[in-house]
């Protein structure tokens, strides 16, 4: 059995929301308040934005919201976005009764399905970020702290991997019916790369480094698909755009930023 399987018995319905990047507080708000949710596990695909601020910063928004979250019965599991330092998805840096960063390969289950969760991705405006940071640091005159939660507005680590263990594991363990994942496989949109092109000019290793990516994911559906998962719906974020189509029997739903999708 996996060990990184989360089981959500209390669960009466399913969210996904698209990117939030770091509007942690205003999550809470439109599950808690504007739509009065309860009893409900929400899973935030990606570009959750962990590591824009120091650790503490992060484990204060949970003291915050820890009592709306209790008294709705609410739970948020967050997924690794290419905006995210992967630090904090080990299973450990960031796992609370009502908010946690779930690792790569998570299963969750909830109402009757068994999820799988895969992060990752990459930032086609990862130079400008790199030297947005070399900027920053260069003001500070060297006093910047170092280690695996200081702040960075980039990780090298942040593209999704794919893992035939983690797979092969999961299989003889779990049925999968639903995928959530940050990017998506290749005949999923996005397709154009108009703006990825504009970011290639100053990064001559992107549009290659994005094939990979978008690579990875098709070996994990592949995979997925060998191995004969029940798989009805696979949802993903990162390209700020709503979007979805049926194919090949599985409805792909591309999520835009704080956008929610109820899973029926």
């Amino acid at each position: 059995m996996t060990k990184n399987e989360y089981t959500f018995p209390e669960a009466k319905s399913i969210i996904v929301s698209g990117d939030i990047h770091g509007d942690f507080n205003l999550l809470v708000n439109k599950v808690c308040v504007q739509y009065q949710m309860r009893d409900t596990l929400v899973v935030v695909a990606g570009d959750c934005g962990f590591g824009f601020e120091n650790k503490g910063y992060y484990d204060n928004i949970v003291k915050r919201n820890a009592k709306r979250m209790n008294e709705c019965n609410n739970w948020i599991v967050f997924i690794r976005g290419n905006h995210d330092n992967p630090a904090y998805f080990d299973g450990r840096a960031f796992m609370h009764k009502r908010f946690m960063a779930a690792p790569d390969y998570s299963i969750l289950k909830a109402c009757g399905h068994t999820i799988l969760c895969v992060g990752g991705a990459i930032s086609i405006d990862r130079k400008y970020r790199q030297d947005s940071w070399a900027h920053n640091v260069g003001k500070q005159r060297g006093h910047v702290e170092t280690g695996a939660f200081s702040k960075n507005y980039y990780w090298n680590d942040e593209a999704p991997v794919y893992s035939r263990a983690a797979l092969e594991i999961i299989n003889e363990n779990f049925a999968i019916d639903l995928v959530i994942t940050h990017t998506a496989p290749s005949f999923c949109e996005l397709q154009s790369k108009n703006g990825l092109c504009c970011y290639a000019y100053d990064d001559n290793a992107l549009i290659d480094d994005v094939a990979r990516e978008r690579a990875t994911m098709d070996e994990i559906y592949d995979t997925l698909k060998y191995q004969n998962h029940p798989i009805t719906h696979w949802f993903y974020g990162h390209f700020h755009q709503s979007w979805h189509s049926a194919i090949d029997g599985i409805l792909f739903k591309m999520l835009d930023i704080m956008e929610f999708y109820e899973i029926r």
